[in-house]
């Protein structure tokens, strides 16, 4: 039975890995963010960036970045915790999991990841985008801002779109990490036995994961930017009459909108994370290249 991995190793490493990746790869979330919002001419990522380059600098494409880093480092610690403790229950008594248990031990971990960070720092990410690309913006940043949504709106105003947040994340997790996992240990097949993976090859791996998830979760993330949006009360009573009107009225490709910038995030991000949590976690001496 192989050991569990120390859970406060776990924290710190996932903690820190999804800093670091947050701002490494915030100008493209911003970018896709902007693209996914309803009303208005649909505008390409480089119109999208020449435009706010121009109308407010280097830090326009950094506005909300304050409360994806802390809340993405909030998310990794929760997410690398959850599917270590799930993938430890499902383990069978060689301490093995196969893809079908490590899939549903990253949907655990994305469904956890979605109710205590996600859904806060992204509802609050992503009306600070929104606000941000008004003439006079009313929000002064991420303290301001969430004070401001709190008081208009109650706690519910930070938990906006949960529902679609909770099945992307659950999504995502367990598409990456069984995607990463299967990739993985196949790579560790063919080389001798007890070798370090480099971490050029750890990068890739997580890189791949990163794409295959894109392409399979990319409704989901458009349904909840809309759900998060400064106007989706005034549009859409549900995530599914939100997803039933993008249909409808935009058209299939819509749910594919802002795929290219979240193409290039989680193509880095997974190399980063993975890659960062695996050299931390042996510096902390909680891990031996068995991650995730």
């Amino acid at each position: 039975m192989s050991k569990k991995e120390n859970p406060v190793h776990s924290l710190i490493a996932g903690t820190t890995a999804g800093a670091v990746e947050a701002f490494i790869t915030y100008p493209t979330e911003f970018v896709k963010t902007r693209s996914q919002f309803s009303g208005g001419k649909k505008e390409s990522p480089i119109t999208i960036i020449r435009d706010t380059l121009r109308t407010k600098g280097v830090t326009g494409l950094y506005s909300g970045c304050s409360a994806l880093v802390v809340g993405n480092a909030l998310k990794a610690g929760v997410r690398f915790v959850s599917y270590d403790h799930f993938k430890h229950l499902l383990a069978d008594a060689e301490g093995k999991v196969s893809p079908a248990r490590s899939l549903l031990a990253g949907l655990g971990a994305g469904m956890m990841e979605a109710l205590f960070a996600v859904t806060p720092s992204e509802t609050i990410k992503t009306k600070l985008i929104d606000d941000a690309k008004s003439p006079n913006p009313r929000f002064k940043g991420l303290i301001d801002g969430t004070s401001c949504i709190v008081r208009e709106e109650g706690l519910r105003g930070i938990y906006r779109g949960l529902f679609p947040v909770m099945m992307r994340q659950g999504a995502n997790s367990a598409v990456r990490f069984t995607t990463y996992t299967t990739l993985k240990q196949f790579v560790q097949s063919t080389a001798p036995p007890g070798q370090t993976l480099p971490t050029s090859i750890t990068f890739g791996i997580g890189a791949i994961a990163g794409l295959v998830t894109v392409y399979t979760t990319m409704p989901l993330d458009v349904i909840k930017t809309r759900m998060q949006s400064l106007t989706a009360r005034q549009q859409y009573s549900n995530s599914f009459h939100c997803g039933y009107r993008i249909f409808t009225e935009e058209g299939i490709l819509r749910f594919w909108a802002g795929t290219t910038p979240r193409l290039v995030r989680l193509m880095l991000s997974g190399g980063i994370v993975f890659t960062s949590y695996e050299n931390i976690m042996r510096l902390l001496g909680g891990g031996q290249d068995k991650k995730p």
